[in-house]
């Protein structure tokens, strides 16, 4: 079993390269596509305890029902907002990475390197072509 958990939704660039990303660090984890198989209320309340963010800081907007729904209204406590992240898995922004070093939404993709027991991947080419080049960065302690 690996010590690296990543909620994924292979449909989204940003999540591919993040797993890309883990995959480079020589790590093969845990994928969750969440959009079929969704964290439960207190995984998603572990979650976000883990990150240090509001249920309002990860909703997705774009892609999602977010506007049909008046989300964007603070009306909405944030129980009533896990309620609606239930019904409706994709209001979840994406990838959140799970790792011994912390949990993190990796957007950019390169917020995984934080967290990566081994964050120095070498040379790393996103899907749109950009180069990310970790050969200099400390990994954490």
């Amino acid at each position: 079993m690996s010590c690296i958990t990543i909620y994924h939704n292979p449909h989204c660039g940003t999540s591919r390269n993040t797993l890309a990303m883990i995959r480079q660090s020589g790590v093969e984890p845990n994928i969750v596509e969440y959009l079929h198989t969704p964290p439960s209320r207190a995984e998603l309340k572990a979650l976000l305890q883990g990150m240090g963010m509001t249920v309002r800081e990860v909703l997705r907007e774009k892609g999602t029902p977010y506007a049909a729904l008046d989300l964007g209204n603070p009306q909405w406590t944030d129980e009533q907002l896990l309620d609606f992240v239930e019904q409706h898995p994709i209001l979840l922004n994406r990838p959140i990475v799970v790792t011994a070093l912390g949990v993190r939404l990796c957007r950019p993709s390169e917020a995984v390197l934080d967290i990566l027991p081994n964050a120095q991947i070498g040379l790393f080419t996103k899907e749109d072509g950009a180069v990310v080049d970790t050969r200099n960065t400390a990994s954490p302690t």
